[in-house]
């Protein structure tokens, strides 16, 4: 069933160190809008300059970024653990200067800071300096958050969203003055797609590279994404399932082949926006 809803984006603001927390990001904006979407008339979504941006010349790439994604976005989410990131001409990362842009603009911004153990010899010393200046520096300027695990930062966040949501006045506005806001229809666009072929595009848009290996040998068949793969057993009838799942994307534009042996998949702009309507 459609309805209208107004449509917020989040932008996840961190860097590369983080990858884990920006999954969770988007899988906790993912149940927030299974719970609330259809009652609140609201609908969250996540956003990224890696899966939000297009190529463009012209100009710095940081500013690309800020005009294409960032200054479309309501709510902005940094997450930092050992990393500050690649510097820009105006501040110390491409993540800071995000934040701070955002800020100036006077939206609502939530930092959050790791305190999980790391070995010592991973970490880029300069790196760790920087950032430890970087949050000294939000101390003096708001309230910012830490967690000590995974675990801890999904509740953590979970909860904060929702007071973010039901308590700033950004969102209070949007819902008292639904003419002047941005209103969308929102209907169910999901192609149908077995368990398998969600679980497959789930896990690789979680892929740093997006990509999705399938390698046939004399031991059978296997399908490789984000380290992991996903074909548990040799039996034929399971590994037909994955093999049709794979078709599945394929068929629906979601994953488009790469080289000549049919091996190599990447994951489509389409795919992407479709991977973060996918709630497991």
């Amino acid at each position: 069933m459609s309805y209208k809803a107004t449509a917020f984006n989040v932008m996840i603001a961190s860097p590369g160190d983080v990858a884990s927390e920006r999954a969770i990001v988007r899988d906790v904006v993912y149940e927030w809008n299974a719970v609330n979407s259809g009652t609140r008339k609201t609908v969250l979504l996540p956003v990224g300059w890696e899966t939000h941006s297009s190529p463009e010349m012209g100009a710095t790439a940081q500013q690309i970024i800020n005009r294409q994604v960032l200054n479309k976005c309501d709510l902005l989410v940094g997450v930092f653990w050992t990393r500050i990131g690649t510097p820009t001409e105006k501040h110390l990362s491409g993540t800071v200067e995000e934040i701070e842009e955002h800020i100036g603009s006077g939206k609502p911004a939530m930092l959050y800071f790791s305190s999980q153990p790391v070995a010592m010899d991973t970490v880029e010393l300069v790196q760790l300096q920087q950032l430890k200046e970087f949050k000294q520096s939000c101390q003096s300027r708001g309230l910012y958050e830490s967690y000590d695990s995974h675990a801890e930062f999904k509740n953590k966040f979970y909860r904060h969203l929702q007071l973010k949501v039901n308590e700033h006045e950004l969102f209070q506005v949007a819902e008292a003055e639904p003419i002047d806001a941005t209103v969308i229809e929102s209907r169910t666009s999901l192609p149908d797609l077995a368990q398998e072929a969600r679980i497959l595009l789930k896990e690789a848009s979680k892929d740093s590279r997006g990509t999705i290996l399938q390698v046939r040998d004399m031991e059978g068949t296997s399908i490789h994404t984000n380290g992991k793969d996903l074909i548990q057993s040799k039996d034929r009838r399971e590994v037909a399932k994955w093999e049709e799942a794979l078709e599945q994307l394929r068929s629906h534009d979601l994953v488009v082949g790469r080289g000549y042996k049919g091996e190599v998949f990447e994951i489509t702009n389409l795919g992407y926006q479709v991977a973060d309507m996918i709630a497991l």
